[in-house]
């Protein structure tokens, strides 16, 4: 017999969300270890919300999780993450929505979610991550790499203007006026964006177009190639080798590691500071000949080079790059939608813990 198409509603809702997912989902493994990370900063939400003081807004707990699957699912707004909640029963299982709770509304989620990564929430959620027991033994000690890369901003080139203002075209029809900035040579010393004041004018290499962007920056451990540290600072040639040092004086205990890194970090007071540290620079040899037709010195001399671990390390060193591709291309940050520096480092660091829980199903599974 055929099957009505007709929809009768119910007054009673007998749903149980936790019978809807499947008892090998991966977002169950994700959502334990998010859930003990997150228990570990009651005392840091604690400090952001004060107690009778206003409304209760919507939890943090709820709000980092809802942050979450929007990197997992590549999500491009809050309005669609909004959207998506209001239906996918999976989304609110794992944010900890009822059936019949309502969503937020999009504009309120923002206020909360910058509310949220001001207080330095991402970097202590990503830190609580990867000092979970089940984690801590997936990652190495000993071995670590270390990269950048450039994340553009929110702002068009057309915002770029002179910072005494003698160069503002007329007004033009529409919000996307004509700008005529032919033979003007810019710079970030005499230029500024107008729409993100932080963001700089920078090009990665030869050939490359310059953009205005940040830099975000990674430290991988080795045997994985999971995030156990990152931020993301001013675009600038010596940024790379700065916040690498910072990382490390992060991470690092005070026994002698190993850091892999590419030629952009072969420079004498890099490998001298990382050597002041007890880190043995695994760092890939900058040979590049001058224009003077002699090669370029390099600072990384036989002492590293004549061990097996060397070549191990520029080996593992380039699996970073995975970790910059999924945030870009599913965690949406290849143009941020962020501005200031401090934002855009949350947004990134927030990134780079979900990347470590996408990732820790499959890890975890193995066979020990």
């Amino acid at each position: 017999m055929r099957g009505s198409d007709e929809r009768s509603g119910s007054l009673f809702s007998y749903v149980d969300l936790e019978t809807r997912v499947r008892s090998d989902h991966p977002l169950r493994t994700i959502r334990e270890i998010a859930n003990a990370a997150l228990s570990e900063l009651t005392t840091e939400f604690a400090a952001l919300y004060p107690p009778r003081l206003g409304r209760p807004s919507i939890a943090p707990e709820r709000l980092l999780r809802a942050m979450l699957l929007q990197a997992f699912y590549g999500l491009r707004s809050e309005r669609q993450l909004m959207e998506r909640m209001e239906f996918d029963l999976l989304f609110r299982w794992f944010v900890g929505l009822g059936v019949d709770d309502p969503a937020w509304d999009h504009s309120s989620f923002s206020k909360n979610r910058d509310r949220l990564l001001e207080g330095e929430i991402a970097a202590k959620f990503l830190a609580a991550v990867v000092a979970q027991p089940k984690v801590k033994r997936l990652l190495s000690s000993d071995h670590f790499s270390v990269d950048g890369t450039l994340l553009e901003a929110w702002a068009s080139i057309k915002s770029f203007r002179r910072k005494d203002g003698g160069d503002n075209d007329a007004a033009g029809p529409g919000r996307n006026a004509e700008r005529n900035f032919h033979k003007d040579k810019r710079s970030n010393e005499t230029h500024r964006s107008i729409t993100d004041p932080e963001a700089r004018l920078y090009k990665k290499g030869d050939g490359q177009p310059a953009k205005l962007c940040y830099m975000g920056h990674v430290l991988m451990e080795n045997s994985n190639g999971l995030a156990v540290g990152g931020l993301a600072t001013l675009a600038t040639g010596v940024a790379e080798r700065e916040a690498a040092l910072v990382l490390i004086d992060r991470t690092r205990g005070s026994h002698r590691i190993t850091l892999g890194a590419d030629k952009a970090y072969d420079v004498a007071d890099f490998v001298t500071a990382l050597r002041g540290r007890s880190v043995s620079p695994h760092i890939a040899i900058d040979g590049h000949v001058r224009v003077t037709g002699k090669p370029r010195k390099t600072e990384v001399d036989r002492r590293v080079t004549r061990h097996a671990g060397y070549a191990l390390s520029q080996r593992c060193r380039k699996r970073i790059e995975e970790v910059f591709g999924w945030i870009k291309a599913s965690a949406g940050l290849a143009k941020v939608k962020l501005r200031g520096r401090a934002r855009v480092d949350a947004a990134f660091t927030l990134a780079l813990a979900a990347y470590n829980l996408i990732r820790l199903p499959r890890l975890l599974a193995r066979p020990a």
